[in-house]
């Protein structure tokens, strides 16, 4: 009778996590020597953070000691280049997460460290753009040929509600007038008759005061709008701005962004609070011009294409667009004829 053999098959397993190594591991072994993190050591190291603009570059010589901004910085541009904007989240990447790890040494600042740093430094980051921006033109990066120029809505972390316009002012008190004025109304025959309850009497008196208190901070809010001479005034975020219906986005800011065509690097990021694009293109183009190191005779050539797109942006139909075509073609033969 012939045997049957059989095999039993068993997967790949682990080692057991109470095993004692001879010899501790190596954090630095788990990072490989490509691995982005260098890259992000490196550039830090490389800055200047006090001219750039941070805050507490220097350590005080009494107190408990800080954290290095330039730790801070890096974890953000590790959240940054991985998409993790939320500092409690960063906080936890510091405890579970290798590159980190490596990257702060161990260090692990709470969420509201990371947080303060960013919100009180908000400004430096702009000048830690531009040092990026020549190390990629050193590295050869750019082609500075052909960059595209675009903008988009970010939505504002406030609500519809505490943004108000010189015409929703005026519409919100209209309506408080008209709301106290109604309530008077049914107070005072309220007090005609006998037969009212008191406490009918008691909310009427109550939702009249509620009234003219938010009719007073209407005022306030008014006064505030006029002396500051702009079109809107926002409560909550006192940058942000309510764009246009078609957006989608509500309160909130206009981004613009040049990128590079050669490796798709940014060259330029502005933040605005202005609801329309109008004159954006220029501004964009040229700081990416001064960025990039191009020629200063390309200005004239913005500021033409800046004044084409702006007359052509509302006739993208038909023979229009054709027309706008030709007239960037124009302007781009007539440059080249000028060098």
């Amino acid at each position: 009778m012939q045997k049957m053999v059989s095999f039993c098959m068993t997967h790949i397993r682990g080692i057991s996590r109470s095993q004692t190594l001879l010899l501790p591991a190596c954090v630095d072994d788990y990072v490989g020597p490509d691995n982005v993190v260098r890259f992000i050591e490196a550039f830090v190291e490389s800055l200047d953070l006090a001219t750039a603009g941070f805050d507490r570059t220097l350590a005080k010589a009494t107190g408990r000691p800080g954290y290095n901004p330039g730790d801070l910085l890096k974890i953000y541009i590790y959240g940054y280049l991985n998409r993790v904007r939320s500092s409690r989240r960063l906080e936890a990447e510091t405890h579970r997460n290798l590159e980190v790890i490596w990257l702060m040494r161990q260090l692990q600042p709470d969420f509201k460290t990371i947080a303060d740093f960013r919100r009180e430094n908000k400004t430096a980051f702009r000048q830690m753009f531009r040092e990026f921006v020549v190390l990629c033109r050193s590295l050869d990066l750019f082609g500075r040929e052909l960059i595209a120029v675009d903008g988009t809505r970010l939505k504002g972390v406030k609500s519809g509600q505490r943004n108000f316009t010189t015409g929703k002012l005026a519409k919100a008190m209209a309506e408080s007038d008209e709301r106290l004025n109604r309530y008077l109304k049914q107070l005072d025959e309220a007090d005609k008759d006998d037969t009212t309850p008191t406490t009918r009497v008691d909310n009427l008196d109550e939702t009249i005061a509620a009234i003219k208190e938010r009719r007073a901070r209407l005022d306030e809010h008014s006064a505030e709008l006029e002396a500051s001479g702009e079109d809107q005034i926002s409560l909550t975020d006192p940058d942000a701005r309510a764009m246009h219906s078609s957006s989608r986005i509500g309160v909130g800011y206009n981004v613009q962004i040049a990128v590079d065509t050669k490796h798709k690097l940014i060259a330029e990021q502005q933040v605005h609070n202005k609801v329309s694009d109008l004159g954006l293109l220029t501004e964009t183009a040229n700081a990416s011009r001064e960025n990039l190191g191009v020629d200063q005779r390309w200005s004239c050539f913005f500021d033409q294409l800046s004044a084409a797109i702006s007359y052509s942006i509302g006739f993208m139909s038909g023979g229009s667009f054709q027309v706008w075509v030709l007239s960037i073609i124009g302007l781009c033969r007539g440059q080249q004829a000028m060098r």
